[in-house]
């Protein structure tokens, strides 16, 4: 084959991959929420997640695993689910609110959004099934959650809001629906509890060998990949990365040798598996 043909396949492929990527883009959206006038739009700091609450203690174990077959067959819970992402919409994205209630607003908002596309396209096995890089609809950047008269997607609420509000614990909050993700807690983030909120659930991250496992004799920490994906959150090194999250290990020898960064660092598989309660 000649230079110019293999020129050719190469710019052949590269024009597939750029009109599938067009195809991905121009994808089915689905938006979820409700357009609310600006004058009628309120601060975060009165968004009221009462019924995330009792949709969440209803459907949500004590390990965040997620009841969505008796959900998906609720048509009065999914209508529920429905009515709070209409609540959300009503909140201002420009009004002043606290940062505690902004943080329990789009963590609130990330869940439910997950939720409401898992019961969409349930029964599945995974998000994964639902997130193609290129072509057709994807979770992650087609399910549109209006607030405030704009449209965010998961991507959207994750890298744009909540990781540029300088908070690394959210990734201990925000729940993709994988059984790696952290613990879907059974009540939904409120700006009064938040601190205790994130606490406990960053604790009960590290104290899942699925998530954190810490070799002595080797002295070697094996972390979640969220850990890896988002390092820079936790610090510009690993000897910060560290030591922010030392203070949530669960002995204190793994706090010691994250804080003296004296430790290897290898990260476990992901499990993207349906974050579902078991049939009983």
């Amino acid at each position: 084959m000649t230079l110019f043909a293999k020129s050719g396949l190469f710019v052949a492929a590269l024009i597939t991959a750029a009109n599938a990527n067009a195809h991905r883009v121009h994808a089915e959206q689905v938006v979820v929420g409700r357009t609310v006038p600006e004058q009628q739009q309120i601060s975060m700091d009165r968004a009221d997640h009462g019924a995330w609450t009792r949709l969440l203690s209803k459907f949500v174990d004590d390990q965040g695993q997620v009841n969505y077959r008796e959900w998906r067959q609720s048509p009065a819970d999914i209508l529920a689910l429905d009515e709070y992402l209409g609540t959300l919409s009503a909140a201002s994205t420009s009004a002043p609110a606290s940062r505690q209630a902004r943080l329990a607003f789009w963590i609130n908002a990330y869940n439910s959004v997950t939720v409401k596309g898992i019961l969409r396209e349930y029964p599945t096995t995974s998000i994964r099934n639902h997130t193609p890089r290129l072509v057709g609809y994807n979770i992650w950047k087609d399910l549109l959650l209006v607030v405030g008269g704009r449209k965010f997607s998961l991507d959207d609420i994750e890298h744009q809001v909540l990781r540029k509000m300088g908070e690394p614990r959210i990734h201990f909050a925000i729940v993709c629906a994988a059984r790696s993700c952290p613990r879907l807690l059974a009540e939904a983030y409120t700006a009064a509890q938040l601190e205790q909120q994130l606490v406990a659930n960053t604790r009960h991250f590290f104290a899942d060998s699925d998530n954190f496992r810490y070799d002595s004799d080797r002295r070697q920490f094996q972390m979640s990949s969220i850990l890896k994906w988002f390092a820079d959150d936790f610090g510009s090194d690993q000897a910060r990365q560290l030591r922010s999250i030392a203070p949530y290990l669960p002995t204190s020898e793994a706090f010691a040798a994250a804080n003296g960064n004296s430790v290897r660092v290898s990260y476990l598989k992901y499990d993207w598996s349906l974050n579902e309660q078991p049939v009983k």
